[in-house]
């Protein structure tokens, strides 16, 4: 009898598929990031702990934070990622990054992404927004849910 495998890269690759990932430094907390962008963007960021990542390294836990919001008359959903849990980090290549935004399940254009950046990066307090790119990810699976 053969057994089956998980295909663990694969399904990292098709979580990313057709995403767009932005790295934000802010010295904010993550309640009040989101805050900003339901008010200057019209979304509505609430925490979802169903997606709630939980890491387990040199056995501790570590629980990062994922907000939702979802666009209306679209499948179009955006998930903001606390990068950093008491000293480890989601995603430890980018530690300077305070949050992660992925835009996944539709298309977002380069004009939409533009906009989001520019409005991101008028808020008080954000130091950088850059888009990061799939190869330029090392640890894609931190962030599946």
């Amino acid at each position: 009898m053969s057994k089956l495998r998980l295909n663990v890269e694969e399904l990292n690759e098709d979580f990313f598929e057709d995403t767009r990932l932005l790295g934000i430094t802010a010295p904010l907390k993550s309640y009040q990031f989101c805050w900003h962008m339901n008010n200057l963007l019209g979304y509505h960021f609430r925490l979802n702990n169903d997606i709630e990542i939980h890491l387990r390294k040199k056995e501790r836990s570590y629980f990062f934070s994922v907000y939702e919001s979802s666009e209306p008359n679209s499948f179009l959903s955006h998930y903001v990622y606390h990068n950093q849990f008491d000293g480890e980090y989601l995603l430890p290549e980018f530690r300077h990054m305070d949050f992660l935004w992925l835009m996944k399940g539709d298309f977002v254009d380069e004009e939409k992404c533009n906009w989001i950046k520019q409005t991101i990066n008028s808020v008080s307090g954000v130091q950088l927004v850059v888009e990061l790119t799939n190869e330029q990810i090392k640890n894609k699976g931190n962030m599946v849910f």
